[in-house]
């Protein structure tokens, strides 16, 4: 027993490589048995076609027999069922909070990363008019142009001015809007608006990582995050940093972009992130006439949520602009959003009569 014991506190210090996470925490390795000098340990991936599947072998095999006393090892793989996996995925969030930068986001706020596999689909409009209908819902919104190099919002939020500074934290610009507001941070607030911004994976990652962290989002509701296309640094930034957002997928109807907005999905989940659903933009209107057209097909968006196995949010008609659309959208996300009570008008009075005495 003994022996075995330490086996299993040797195997604690392996690491799954995709989720950074010991694979004992994870309840990835099984049964454990030593007989005569020989470990016998059970292994189980999250599929048995795992393609890191050889690099763990290796991990588990080569800490098992640096422990005193263990001269071989067999190891058993196999693969988890459906409850084990969800409890691993619930470790793997828990554990990514924990190592989570600082920020100022209080913990009851929603936050919701706005992505696309491919650009052209209108991920940056769907933001914008989102924050519109979250802010005429009354609620202060924050929103973060994560573009870093095709920013946008700032035109589309008509949001303009330079960024204060107080007590070591960037204020996001604020506009009133409706009965609520809509605060945001760009690197269209600190460049021009056509100067091509030159800048390699390292910059922007540190770039992104002081809108989050060096900044003073404390008095939102809830959170927007504009990200660029596809899967590549600023996303995977944004994913260490905030563990706990959701993410929605937004695509086209056409099937050639099933395919695209399907691998955001995919690396939402390897991301540990929450995917919320999918929402089709561009999707079929009636004109004048009476008549439906969809140019760009249709059933996308249902495709790639019941691929995903997840929910079709919304489908915003081609041109439509409309308040209702994205009020109906909004609505949707934040029922689906767990969060706690957001915070009420008594500690609004309380952070008012803060700052009026600071």
């Amino acid at each position: 027993m003994e022996l075995v014991a330490a086996v299993r506190d040797r195997l604690a210090a392996v690491l799954d490589p995709e989720l950074g996470a010991s694979i004992v925490e994870l309840g990835m390795v099984g049964d454990i048995s030593v007989d005569h000098g020989h470990a016998t340990i059970c292994v189980a991936l999250t599929t048995a076609s795992c393609p890191l599947r050889s690099t763990i072998e290796t991990a588990v095999t080569e800490a098992a027999l640096e422990v005193e006393g263990i001269a071989t090892v067999t190891l058993t793989i196999g693969a988890m069922d459906a409850p084990a996996k969800a409890a691993l995925m619930r470790t793997a969030r828990r554990l990514a909070q924990e190592r989570a930068g600082s920020t100022t986001i209080p913990p009851h706020v929603p936050i919701f990363m706005i992505a696309s596999g491919k650009g052209g689909v209108g991920k940056s409009s769907v933001t914008a008019n989102l924050a519109r209908s979250f802010a005429r819902q009354g609620k202060r919104v924050g929103v973060l142009d994560a573009d870093i190099w095709g920013f946008s919002l700032t035109q589309m939020l008509d949001i303009t001015g330079d960024i204060d500074v107080r007590g070591g934290k960037m204020l996001p610009l604020v506009r009133a809007e409706g009965w609520g507001s809509i605060a945001l941070l760009s690197m269209g607030l600190l460049s021009e608006e056509t100067s091509a911004l030159l800048w390699r994976g390292l910059m922007v990652q540190k770039a992104v990582a002081q809108f989050l962290e060096d900044a003073d989002w404390s008095r939102i509701d809830v959170m927007l995050i504009d990200t660029p296309p596809g899967t590549g640094d600023i996303v995977m930034t944004l994913s260490r940093l905030l563990p706990r957002m959701r993410v929605a997928v937004v695509t086209t109807p056409e099937k050639t972009a099933q395919g695209v907005a399907s691998r955001s999905v995919d690396f939402a989940r390897k991301s540990n992130l929450d995917v919320i659903g999918i929402i089709e933009n561009m999707s079929a209107f009636s004109c004048a006439c009476g008549a439906v057209h969809a140019p760009f097909g249709s059933g996308g968006g249902q495709a790639v949520a019941e691929a995903a196995n997840s929910l079709l949010l919304g489908a915003i008609p081609l041109g439509d602009l409309s308040d209702g659309v994205f009020d109906a959208l909004a609505t949707t996300l934040w029922e689906r959003a767990p969060h706690e009570v957001p915070i009420g008008c008594s500690a609004r009075l309380l952070e008012t009569l803060e700052d009026i005495t600071n």
